[in-house]
């Protein structure tokens, strides 16, 4: 079992966002974080949990996501994501991070748990640390998908 942390956040919304994650593998844990010039808070919360799973070098693992975002965890656990891929995400957001989360998961069999942000739980405050100094970081990427926009971007 790996168990992955994350959490999102934007300054602004959109505005500069980041994301923090924690893997652990029997107390073995590696933190990952990045910064994007403009994006969303959801944004920030779905690419913690993709760039977690990409992390995973071996398929086939068990995986538990501890997030904040019941945007994410409801759109996994109650199935919406199925219905929004059933309809090709007519009218949803994000759906190019979506995507993305299908094909990064599709290896594993993974679970989501749904933890109160900013509510004293260690590894979900330490996510929240990594994300917010990602936020406020100097070498702040671009979200390309984000930044060009519905009128340039086919996805949308």
């Amino acid at each position: 079992m790996i168990t992955i942390y994350t959490d999102g956040a934007a300054k602004g919304n959109p505005g500069p966002g980041g994301y923090g994650a924690i893997l652990d593998y029997k107390g073995k844990r590696k933190e990952l974080s990045e910064g994007f010039r403009k994006t969303t808070n959801n944004r920030m919360e779905l690419l913690a949990v993709i760039k977690a799973l990409e992390a995973i070098k071996k398929p086939g693992w068990n995986v538990l996501v501890y997030s904040d975002s019941k945007y994410v965890v409801d759109a996994v656990e109650k199935r919406w994501l199925d219905g929004w891929v059933k309809k090709g995400f007519k009218g949803k957001k994000n759906p190019d991070l979506w995507k993305r989360y299908l094909e990064a998961s599709k290896p594993h069999n993974v679970k989501f748990q749904w933890v109160k942000g900013h509510a004293g739980h260690p590894e979900n405050e330490r996510c929240d640390e990594l994300a917010v100094q990602a936020a406020e970081g100097l070498d702040l990427k671009v979200d390309e998908v984000f930044e060009s926009g519905p009128d340039t971007n086919p996805l949308f």
